[in-house]
């Protein structure tokens, strides 16, 4: 059965699937590798669609893969002059083919998922997609946890976000089919110590850009304009990437329970369901942490609607 890539229940929809006002965008993702940028262009593409809005992620590590199959992490070292012309013939195809989809396929909003972690790169790119009348949005994911020759410090210290990333999806992507889950966390190790020494955040400020740290701690925006892009600002500062877990619950019986338009109060028997179902969520929480001392007690929040 084919596979709908669209989502249901959009909130409107054109006939094109084009907003005639927002113009053609290209959304650029910038950073090191096991940042989450794959992971925040799909997102932002879902959602897009759902907007009712034609949009497409155009991912150079699968033109990679198509292309040339798997490589170990020393192909993708900017150093490696080697493997430099293959490495950006195969980028320039996949920007060749989102600037067609966007001048020619009917498409609106294109994201080109890559490092692009330099700062001549994104100038280029931005050149680029200006000559040929289509707006560039940077997306910076800056979890970085060592320093930087063209960084002043270190823009964040939490390893344990890379390595859970490393751990919980790269490990498990077609680079690694077959591998032992050790090596392969090893090898993509790699591929990040080879990038570090090139790596160069967003400073120029006549960018369009957002600057996601520590996931989504800290978000700088600049330069950012228009409804379209205004939206996917709002959805990148309400996304959640890390892993969370959701408990649902019926709220307990009311002084008012043939209406619930009413916001009345808890009965006496509501109120001793609202006490039991907070003492057995603590005790339940306190029985996963002991059985997995390792995992850090992640906060608890509390949200109800009647």
């Amino acid at each position: 059965m084919p596979v709908d890539k669209t989502m249901a229940a959009q909130l409107y929809k054109t006939t094109t699937g084009r907003l005639f006002h927002a113009g053609a965008i290209a959304i650029i993702t910038v950073g090191l590798p096991a940042r989450g940028k794959t992971h925040v262009s799909r997102s932002l593409c879902r959602y897009l669609r759902w907007l009712g809005v034609q949009t497409k992620v155009f991912s150079v590590g699968n033109y990679r893969r198509q292309r040339i199959g798997t490589r170990s992490n020393d192909f993708f070292a900017p150093g490696n002059l080697n493997t430099a012309a293959q490495r950006q013939e195969i980028a320039e195809e996949c920007l060749r083919d989102m600037i067609d989809w966007l001048e020619n396929g009917g498409g609106q909003v294109g994201i080109y998922d890559a490092s692009n972690t330099t700062e001549e790169r994104r100038r280029l790119l931005q050149e680029l997609l200006t000559q040929n009348h289509i707006q560039a949005v940077f997306i910076g994911k800056h979890d970085d946890v060592s320093y930087s020759p063209k960084q002043s410090k270190s823009i964040c210290n939490k390893s344990e976000i890379i390595e859970a990333n490393i751990r919980s999806v790269k490990i498990s992507s077609p680079d690694y089919i077959g591998w032992d889950p050790e090596e392969a966390v090893k090898d993509f190790k790699g591929r990040i110590d080879a990038h570090e020494p090139y790596y160069e955040t967003i400073t120029d400020l006549k960018l369009s850009f957002v600057k996601m740290m520590n996931v989504g701690e800290q978000i700088i925006v600049n330069n950012v304009n228009g409804y379209l892009q205004s939206r996917i600002v709002y959805y990148l500062m309400n996304l959640h990437i890390n892993p969370r877990t959701i408990y649902f619950a019926r709220n307990g019986e009311s002084l008012n329970q043939r209406s619930y338009k009413a916001d009345a109060d808890l009965s006496e028997e509501g109120h001793r369901y609202a006490e039991n179902l907070k003492n057995f969520l603590l005790s339940y929480r306190e029985q996963k942490q002991a059985a997995n001392s390792e995992e850090k007690p992640r906060q608890l929040t509390v949200g109800w609607d009647t």
